[in-house]
C-alpha cells in the first residue's frame, strides 16, 4: 500500500499543478526508465567499435556514466531477466532457464520483483515489449503499451507508445520497462528483411564489422554480423525516439535512465555461457542527481545490482527478504571506487534441454568457472545451432570456433582459471598449474563462501560428486 505521508504529498502536488501542461501533471517525480536490448553485446560506439553506428546510445553515456565492467550474471533471456528485476541471483529466484513454450521454468512464489515493489508505493508502470518471465504475481504490470511494435522490432514506435504513457494526466511518477526485441535473432536472420516504419534501416557491409576472436572469419560470419549491427542500430535509433520524449514530455530532468542488454551476441561462443564474450555487456546509467557526466566507472558490477539501484532512487523499500546486489547511485561519480572488485555468475539452463550448471567467480584479473555437471557434452541453444554461421562450420568440419577448439568447447573440464588480463579469450586454462594453486584455492573458497550466502541449491553437487 502506499505510505501516507507519500499519499499527502501527491495530493498536494496534484492540486498545487494547476492547469495540466502538455498532458501531463507538474508533480515533480522520481521516474524510472529501464531499457534492456535482447542479446547485444558490448557493441557500441561508446564501447570501442569504430564501425557501429550507435550515436543515441553513445549520447547517453555523454549525459550519464559508462560501465566497462559490467556483466550478466547468466547468459540467457529469461534467467537474466529474471536477475535485473528481482536483485537475486537466479538460482535463489527459481527462474533457471527461459519462461515460453515447453521450457516453463517460473520464479518462485514469494519473488516481488520491480514492478510489484514500485506499484505497492504507487509507482504507474508500464511494460513495452519483451517480458519473458513468469509468474504474473511476481512481474505484474499495470500497463502494456505494445500497439505497431512488430514484436520488439520496432523501438521508435515503443518509444513513441512511452511518450504516450509519460504524457498522460497521472500525477503518480513512473516506472516503464522498455525491451526490444532486437538484435534477438529472428526465424530467419536478424528482421533485417521486413520493414520498420518510422525507422531509418542502416545497414553494414560485412567486409566492415570487426569479427571477435571467440569467431572465425568466415564470410557467413561476417554476413550475420552484419545483420546483427543493422538490429542493434534500430534499436539505437529507439532511444534517441525515448530520449526525445522524455524531454518533449518535461520529464528530462526527474528521470532515472539504464541502458542495459540481457546477454551476449547470439552466436556460440558468446550467449549461453559465462565467459566474458557471453557476459560482459554494456551498462549505462543516467541519474539527475549525478555531479559528473560522460565518465566512465571501472567498478565491477553485475544484474543483480540494478533492483536496488532503481529501489533507493525511488525512495520504495526493498522486500522483506536480502537482495544480493547494491545501488550503484553512490558510485556515479566515481572512476575506480574500493570494493567493487569481483563478481558472480550463475548459469544452469537455456532450454530445458540445456541442462549445463556453472558457477563462476571473476575479479579484475582472474575467471573461475566451476562446471558442476563437466562429464555432459556442452548443449547448444536451438538458434545458435540453427544460425548460418554454425551450419556452415559443421558443413566444414571445423576444428576450431574462433581461437578455440571445437572440442575444448564442447567438453569441458570441471574447473576452468584464466588470467584475463594476460589472456582475454579465456583460451589458456590455469587451473592445474602448480603456480597457480594458491589463487585456485582462494577463487574457489570465496565461489563456494558465495554460493552458502546466497543459497544455491547446487551447493549438493559438493557432496554427492
Amino acid at each position: 500500500m502506499i505510505s501516507w505521508q507519500r499519499a499527502i504529498a501527491w495530493g498536494i502536488a496534484f492540486l498545487a499543478a494547476g492547469p495540466w501542461a502538455e498532458g501531463r501533471c507538474e508533480a515533480a517525480g522520481r521516474n524510472v526508465v529501464l531499457v534492456v536490448a535482447d542479446d547485444q553485446g558490448l557493441d557500441a560506439g561508446c564501447y570501442g567499435n569504430r564501425v557501429l553506428r550507435t550515436p543515441h546510445i553513445d549520447a547517453l553515456a555523454a549525459q550519464g556514466t559508462r560501465f566497462d565492467f559490467a556483466f550478466c550474471t547468466t547468459a540467457s533471456c529469461s534467467p537474466s531477466r529474471s536477475v535485473i528485476l528481482t536483485g537475486l541471483y537466479n538460482h535463489a529466484n527459481g527462474q533457471y532457464g527461459l519462461q515460453h513454450a515447453e521450457h516453463h521454468f517460473t520464479t518462485r512464489d514469494f519473488v516481488r520483483g520491480l514492478p510489484v515493489l514500485l506499484a505497492d508505493e504507487g509507482y504507474r508502470t508500464c511494460s513495452i515489449g519483451k517480458v519473458h518471465v513468469q509468474p504474473d504475481s511476481a512481474y505484474k504490470f499495470e500497463r502494456f503499451m505494445n500497439d505497431g511494435i512488430q514484436g520488439g522490432r520496432n523501438a521508435v514506435k515503443m518509444a513513441e507508445n512511452a511518450e504516450a504513457f509519460m504524457r498522460e494526466a497521472d500525477p503518480r511518477p513512473f516506472f516503464i520497462y522498455f525491451c526490444p526485441t532486437d538484435p534477438h535473432r529472428a526465424v530467419r536472420g536478424f528482421a533485417n528483411d521486413v520493414a520498420h516504419p518510422r525507422v531509418t534501416e542502416t545497414r553494414y557491409e560485412p567486409g566492415d564489422v570487426l569479427v571477435p576472436e571467440f569467431l572465425t572469419d568466415q564470410p557467413e560470419v561476417r554476413r550475420e554480423l552484419a545483420e546483427y549491427y543493422q538490429a542493434i542500430s534500430r534499436v539505437d535509433q529507439g532511444v534517441g525516439r525515448l530520449m526525445q520524449g522524455l524531454k518533449d514530455s518535461g520529464h528530462d530532468g526527474d528521470t532515472l535512465v539504464l541502458y542495459l542488454s540481457d546477454n551476449g551476441v547470439p552466436f556460440p561462443g558468446a550467449k549461453t555461457n559465462l565467459y566474458d564474450s557471453g557476459t560482459h555487456l554494456p551498462l549505462i546509467v543516467r541519474s539527475p542527481d549525478q555531479k559528473h557526466r560522460g565518465g566512465a566507472c571501472r567498478a565491477l558490477v553485475n544484474w543483480v545490482d540494478i533492483a536496488p539501484t532503481i529501489l533507493e532512487f525511488s525512495g520504495v523499500k526493498p522486500p522483506p527478504y536480502a537482495l544480493h546486489g547494491r545501488s550503484l547511485l553512490k558510485i556515479l561519480d566515481e572512476t575506480d571506487p574500493p570494493g567493487w572488485d569481483q563478481v558472480f555468475g550463475s548459469h544452469t539452463f537455456h532450454e530445458v534441454t540445456m541442462y549445463y550448471p556453472m558457477r563462476s567467480i571473476r575479479t579484475r584479473q582472474y575467471k573461475l568457472i566451476l562446471n558442476l555437471a563437466h562429464p555432459l557434452p556442452y548443449p547448444f541453444a536451438q538458434d545458435l545451432f540453427d544460425s548460418p554461421s554454425w551450419q556452415a562450420a559443421l558443413e566444414r568440419k571445423d576444428v576450431f570456433i574462433g581461437r578455440r577448439s571445437v572440442a575444448a568447447y564442447v567438453q569441458r573440464p570441471r574447473v576452468e582459471l584464466y588470467d584475463v588480463k594476460a589472456d582475454p579469450g579465456e583460451l589458456v586454462n590455469l587451473a592445474d598449474h602448480p603456480d597457480q594453486a594458491r589463487t585456485l584455492a582462494d577463487l574457489e573458497s570465496r565461489l563456494k563462501a558465495w554460493q552458502q550466502q546466497t543459497k544455491d541449491p547446487w551447493l549438493i553437487k559438493y557432496v554427492h560428486e
